[in-house]
C-alpha cells in the first residue's frame, strides 16, 4: 500500500508505493541525498525540476523527463511549485535506456502514459492481476517512445577540477557574467588555453556552450517563477530578449513566453 505523508508547514503530500511516487513539492523543496536499488523516470507534471547526480545536474521542465539508473545517488529540488512522479524500471526494461543519467523529451503520449502511471488506478496497490498485466503493457510501450526518443541537452555536466569548479562557482553565483575565458582564468590563477582544454576533455564541451546551458537552466528556474522574458534575458546575460528567446528556443523547443505560460509542451 502507498505510503502518505505531509511536507513539512506546505500542506502538501507525498506518496511511495511499490511501482513509483507522486510529491508535491513547495517552490525551493529539496530532498535528501539518497539512492534506489532499481533504476527511475522522474517527471514534472507541473513546475521544473533539478535532479542532481556526481555525473552534474539534470534540468527537467515539463516536456522533459529524466532517467536515473539504479545505485546513483541523488537530490531533487523544485523550482515553483511541483508535482515531481517517478516511476521505477524492472531490470527487464532497463537495456533499452542508458546506464546512465539522460533527459528524454517528453511527448504527449509519454506525458499521458507517465501520468497514468503515477495516477489513482496504479497507487491503491491493487493486486488484481487485470491491473498488473494493464501496467506493465503501459510501461513497456513508455520505455518503447523513450527508446526512439532523442536525449536532450538539459544536463549540466558537474566539473572536478578544482579551477572548473571555481569557475562554475563565479558563473552560478552571477549567470549573466559576460567575462571571457581568458578573463575568468585572471581571476582565479589559470590560463584561457589550460582551461578551454579542460572544458573539451573533462565535460565534452566548450566553455561557451556550458555557460549557455547554465544559462538556459537559470532561465527556466526564473520562468517557472513567473518573470517575464525580458528581464529573464537580462539576468541571464543575454543583451537582448530576442537573441535569449533565439536560444532558449532551440534548446527547449518552444518560446520563453509559451514556456512561461504553461503551453511548453511539444506540439
Amino acid at each position: 500500500m502507498p505510503v502518505g505523508r505531509q511536507l513539512p508547514e506546505s500542506g502538501w503530500t507525498s506518496q511511495i508505493w511499490p511501482s513509483g511516487g507522486a510529491h508535491l513539492w513547495p517552490s525551493g523543496g529539496t530532498s535528501s541525498l539518497h539512492s534506489h536499488p532499481r533504476g527511475h523516470l522522474v517527471y514534472a507534471a507541473q513546475g521544473v525540476l533539478s535532479v542532481h547526480t556526481e555525473r552534474g545536474t539534470s534540468i527537467v521542465p515539463t516536456n522533459r523527463v529524466a532517467w536515473i539508473p539504479a545505485g546513483f545517488t541523488h537530490h531533487h529540488r523544485a523550482h515553483s511549485s511541483t508535482d515531481m512522479r517517478i516511476l521505477f524500471l524492472p531490470a527487464s526494461l532497463t537495456r533499452l535506456v542508458p546506464g546512465r543519467p539522460a533527459v528524454f523529451t517528453a511527448s504527449d503520449l509519454v506525458r499521458e502514459l507517465l501520468l497514468t502511471l503515477t495516477g489513482p488506478r496504479f497507487r491503491d496497490g491493487s493486486e488484481r492481476s487485470y491491473d498488473r498485466a494493464a501496467h506493465a503493457r503501459l510501461r513497456r510501450v513508455l520505455v518503447d517512445e523513450l527508446h526512439e526518443a532523442r536525449e536532450q541537452p538539459l544536463q549540466l555536466p558537474e566539473p572536478q577540477d578544482d579551477r572548473l569548479r571555481a569557475i562554475a562557482g563565479i558563473l552560478r553565483a552571477n549567470p549573466s557574467d559576460n567575462t571571457s575565458l581568458a578573463g575568468l582564468g585572471r581571476t582565479i590563477g589559470a590560463g584561457g588555453r589550460t582551461l578551454s582544454r579542460l572544458f573539451h576533455d573533462e565535460l565534452g564541451m566548450t566553455f561557451y556552450e556550458w555557460r549557455t546551458q547554465l544559462r538556459i537552466y537559470h532561465a527556466l528556474v526564473l520562468l517557472a517563477d513567473g518573470h517575464d522574458t525580458t528581464r529573464v534575458a537580462h539576468a541571464c546575460g543575454w543583451a537582448n530578449p530576442s537573441s535569449f528567446i533565439a536560444a532558449f528556443t532551440q534548446v527547449i523547443g518552444t518560446t520563453p513566453g509559451r514556456y512561461r505560460n504553461g503551453s511548453e509542451r511539444d506540439r
